[in-house]
């Protein structure tokens, strides 16, 4: 597998997951850092951390493919793997990936179109070619 083809599908599978957390409100959360003064008091606010930290939600995309990080994923493509290898292995179907991927990049035109960063005779091409595409790059076929 060339390099450039890695590059391109880490590259999708990676602003898709993103992406995907950012307009997901469940996977939003507030971050605040407290110092305390002495180290009895910090071993209280970790356990207190610990105990109230929730599991975050899995990604639709790691779902689609059956595996549990991005970090699997990013291994997968740089090992070679297209991510129709990485959902066979996992005994997922792929149209379930390119299904999901067709739907998020396609909500992300509709908004790019909706906001005026797109025209329409752009978003109509990019809609036209969208499940070719993905299809392609999921089964990283150039």
């Amino acid at each position: 597998m060339r390099p450039k083809h890695i590059l391109i599908a880490g590259t999708v599978a990676f602003a898709i997951t993103i992406g995907a957390g950012f307009w997901n409100e469940e996977s939003t959360a507030e971050v605040q850092i407290m110092i305390p003064d002495n180290p009895a008091a910090f071993d209280k606010v970790k356990t207190a951390a610990t105990q109230t930290a929730a599991v975050p939600v899995q990604d639709e995309l790691h779902q689609a493919l059956g595996v549990t990080s991005d970090e699997e994923i990013y291994d997968a493509l740089y090992n070679g793997q297209s991510l129709a290898e990485v959902a066979a292995s996992h005994s997922r179907d792929v149209q379930d990936v390119i299904a999901l991927q067709t739907a998020q990049l396609s909500a992300q035109l509709d908004d790019r179109l909706a906001g005026g960063s797109l025209s329409r005779e752009a978003y109509e091409a990019h809609k036209a070619e969208l499940v070719e595409v993905i299809t392609r790059s999921v089964a990283n076929v150039t």
